[in-house]
């Protein structure tokens, strides 16, 4: 596996109370990386590496088969692929609606990933795919600023009812978006009770973590109109304007 060349100890600063975990998709097994001893669907796996630090998991260690399914470990299941379990269990209104969904979600190509490796950002040896941040609104907020901050790109959250493991796992690697995610609005996570309801999950692809660290590092974290009110910050706004028609005129 590629080593993390990049310095990512500005997380430290949030104290976060969950850790950001890095995930990396493998064609090979990883050395020095113990193998999870229970199985785990994959949307709860990133939490069990919160709390118990890294490790790899095997398509034998997947609880779900939802989780080999988007890894591109396995064929679909036809029962599943066709809608009628999500009927049954009340979160579609018939097969059809459920059906949909699978033409939405992201997978990774049959047979390119046999192994997942999972590491808290404190103890990444390797240079993760993604990083999901599990954050607070005030925290997320910090990072989505720094996610635009001198790029402009707007912020994107996409998911479906079910299969959430997708947008969090598979969607921002194949598309190089970051995407943010709400603790439980996605059935099966909300179902397994994995967090509670409320927290952000923002889920950030190699190719933008740089920046975003970099950005983290430059810019201000706390803007002093958030704690000054309303008034104050009217009054800032209207000056800053003022200020700036004056240098025109000139």
């Amino acid at each position: 596996m590629k080593k993390l060349l990049i310095d990512l100890s500005i997380f430290d600063k949030f104290n976060f109370e969950r850790k950001p975990v890095g995930v990396k998709y493998l064609l090979g097994k990883p050395d020095g990386f113990k193998q999870l001893n229970k199985k785990l669907a994959l949307c709860e796996m990133f939490k069990e590496a919160q709390d118990e630090g890294p490790f790899y998991a095997a398509q034998e260690d997947f609880e779900c088969v939802v989780g080999p399914l988007i890894l591109g470990m396995k064929d679909p299941d036809p029962i599943f692929k066709s809608g009628q379990i999500g009927a049954k269990l009340g979160v579609f209104d018939d097969a059809r609606a459920n059906r949909r969904i699978y033409d939405q979600i992201s997978t990774l190509a049959k047979n390119s990933v046999n192994y997942v490796a999972f590491a808290p950002y404190d103890q990444l040896s390797f240079a993760p795919d993604i990083l999901i941040v599990t954050a607070n609104v005030g925290d997320a907020e910090i990072i989505l600023r720094a996610s635009s901050y001198t790029s402009g790109e707007m912020w994107k959250s996409k998911g479906t009812t079910v299969i959430g493991c997708s947008w969090l796992y598979i969607h921002p690697y194949v598309s190089g978006e970051l995407n943010m995610m709400i603790t439980g609005l996605y059935h099966g996570m909300k179902a397994r009770q994995i967090f509670p309801e409320g927290l952000i999950l923002l889920s950030i692809p190699f190719d933008l973590l740089p920046g975003i660290v970099n950005n983290l590092q430059q810019m201000e974290w706390k803007l002093p109109q958030f704690t000054t009110g309303k008034e104050a910050h009217i009054k800032r706004m209207k000056k800053i304007a003022q200020d700036l028609a004056q240098e025109l005129k000139q």
